[in-house]
């Protein structure tokens, strides 16, 4: 089960290049991001190489942040594997909150995140379907 840190944050010129600097600085590798905003705040979702240590110092830098769990799908790189994905979850009648795309460091695959709401019976019901959850 993978860990991402969501950072809540101020919506301002250089909020991000700050985290990033923080995180850099604590030799913590970004493996993958999405932001979403609104007009004064938003959301930077993060897995990190060490989610414990990233939390610690952003929040030691006053920033609004928690980790959670999500799931990894690792899928081929062709057309259709994420309406595959999707199929599966609509047929188990899972709804997805939200998801994002990283990249498998040591095979290239690219990995689906995924946040659902019982995320542990998710997971489960992904592998018994034989999918590479991560």
């Amino acid at each position: 089960m993978l860990k991402q840190v969501s950072v809540y944050a101020e919506n301002s010129k250089g909020t991000f290049q700050n985290i990033t600097s923080l995180l850099m600085q604590e030799g913590i590798n970004i493996l993958g991001s999405v932001t979403s905003n609104s007009s004064e705040f938003g959301v930077i979702r993060m897995i990190v190489s060490d989610t414990a240590k990233a939390l610690d110092i952003l929040q030691a830098n006053d920033y609004l942040c928690r980790s959670t769990h999500i799931i990894g799908v690792e899928m081929a790189d062709k057309v259709g594997s994420l309406n595959t994905l999707l199929l599966e979850l609509l047929h188990g009648n899972i709804n997805v909150d939200y998801t994002y795309l990283c990249f498998n460091r040591e095979t290239g695959m690219p990995v689906i995140i995924l946040h659902t709401e019982d995320i542990f019976e998710v997971e489960n019901h992904l592998k018994t379907k034989g999918f590479a959850v991560q």
